[in-house]
């Protein structure tokens, strides 16, 4: 991944600023809780406080893993706007873009844990009117938007108001100068009124320079059922499409025509909340690092493992170096690859994975 000037920052060749923080995200973060026990809202008594927004998820795992990463959003002055820029910070993210909203509460949300079996789970939201559905292009600090080496947006800001919409255009139109934009599609049908009008989140993937989609939200989207080949006819636009398929892996299209796919390895899956955020701040990590394209697609894998073996929306990422001798594992051992609950701290994980290959 090649640096782009910014609009913030120390001035870089011609004038134009260079960038002071290698990702900025941009979107909502709630306060989530999750159940203390199985069963469904109605039954569950008690409930744990946790964080949750697929941009500040970004921010958090990066930073985790020793990437620079600011995350620029709005709060309401409330004590869930106090906690969520305490846990965020205490992740080693730049908040200090954040506004307070005096008038607007923060976002929250209750969810019960999927089920393994058919992924069956409630989510409850309550953002309607929050601080963050007030982001606009007029009230956005576009400087320090565009202070990153990458600015990482999703979808889901652009379902929630008009304005965010607005910002949400003006930020993924090219022009000169603008950091590479990074777009993560998230589609969320329950967030939008008439499904056809997340069709607008086409043309928004269209003005960004990487884009992450899952081979369901294309067909639930934009009725591309095709395939990942399908989906990158439809989207020729982004010098990179990297096109999610589960359990069944990633795929990869490069400017210049190239395909790379990548199989996922297999994990007991404890709850599949955040994976695609982690995957996106994998593959984010490793193309800041300028890894090869296949690496950055098994770095994505890795940590949307590390996420779907914790019941939470965020997970503490694999040390580097672990992730880096698991990435590096040959084709056939990547293949027997078996990610459970704590292997991100088990050293041996991929020393089994060898063995197996190599035991008759």
């Amino acid at each position: 991944m090649t640096p782009s000037p910014t609009a913030s920052g120390t001035p870089g060749p011609g004038g134009v600023p260079a960038p002071d923080v290698d990702v900025v995200c941009l979107g909502e973060s709630m306060v989530t809780f999750l159940p203390r026990r199985p069963g469904r809202l109605a039954d569950v008594p008690s409930f744990d406080r946790a964080i949750g927004g697929a941009e500040s998820n970004v921010a958090c795992t990066l930073a985790r893993t020793g990437h620079t990463a600011r995350w620029i959003s709005r709060v309401g002055a409330d004590g869930f706007g106090d906690h969520l820029l305490a846990a965020i910070a205490d992740c080693g993210v730049d908040v200090s873009h954040v506004r307070r909203d005096p008038r607007r509460p923060t976002g929250i949300y209750f969810r019960t844990a999927g089920d393994r079996a058919t992924d069956a789970h409630e989510v409850a939201y309550y953002r309607a009117g929050s601080a963050a559905s007030a982001m606009s292009a007029a009230t956005v600090d576009r400087a320090a938007a565009g202070s990153g080496r990458v600015l990482h947006l999703s979808g889901i800001t652009a379902a929630l108001s008009a304005d965010c919409l607005g910002l949400m255009r003006a930020l993924t139109s090219r022009r000169p100068g603008r950091p590479l934009v990074s777009f993560d599609v998230n589609h969320r049908p329950g967030l939008w009124r008439d499904p056809a009008d997340a069709r607008v989140l086409l043309d928004l993937a269209r003005g960004a320079d990487l884009v992450f989609v899952g081979e369901d939200e294309a067909a639930d989207a934009w009725g591309l059922t095709g395939g990942p080949d399908a989906v990158r006819a439809a989207l020729p636009e982004p010098a990179t499409l990297v096109v999610k398929r589960g359990a069944a892996g990633a795929v990869a299209y490069d400017r210049h025509g190239g395909r790379h796919a990548e199989p996922a390895p297999r994990v007991d899956v404890v709850a599949a909340v955040g994976a695609g955020d982690a995957f996106a701040a994998g593959y984010l990590s490793a193309a800041l690092r300028d890894l090869p394209v296949p690496a950055r697609l098994r770095y994505g894998h890795l940590w949307a493992a590390a996420v779907l073996t914790v019941p939470g929306d965020l997970a503490e990422p694999p040390a580097r170096g672990h992730a880096d001798r698991l990435a590096a594992l040959g084709d056939t051992a990547w293949g027997t690859l078996h990610l459970g609950p704590g292997w991100t701290n088990d050293s041996r994980v991929g020393e089994r994975a060898v063995e197996e290959v190599r035991t008759p």
